[in-house]
């Protein structure tokens, strides 16, 4: 029988910093076809938390989101949009957004 040892929560996870750069707390990172933000700052070559659940808020293009929606990661553009053409799932809007509004609350990874 295959066995499984717990490792965490979940809520974050351990992510190591491959770059250069300093990966500054609250940045968008994109994790495969999910995002997480950065819990911490993250110093290069070394290993900090990143969120993998939880509502965020983060800046939205243009267009009014209804609570519910499906929501993507614009990673060329660094915005939330309903749109999933190119785009990374986010998760799904946890209040309605207007046309005009620039930012949306956002329940991740759901």
């Amino acid at each position: 029988m295959s066995k499984a040892l717990y490792w965490q929560r979940g809520e974050t996870i351990d992510y190591a910093n491959n770059t250069t750069d300093i990966i500054d707390a609250n940045s968008i990172i994109v994790l495969g076809n999910r995002i997480g933000v950065a819990g911490t700052d993250i110093l290069p070559s070394k290993t900090g938390s990143v969120h993998v659940t939880g509502v965020f808020q983060f800046l939205k293009e243009s267009g009014a989101v209804t609570t519910g929606t499906d929501v993507y990661y614009s990673e060329s553009d660094g915005v939330i949009t309903s749109s999933s053409e190119n785009n990374i799932k986010a998760g799904f809007a946890v209040q309605d957004a207007a046309d005009d509004d620039t930012t949306i609350l956002v329940k991740i990874n759901a």
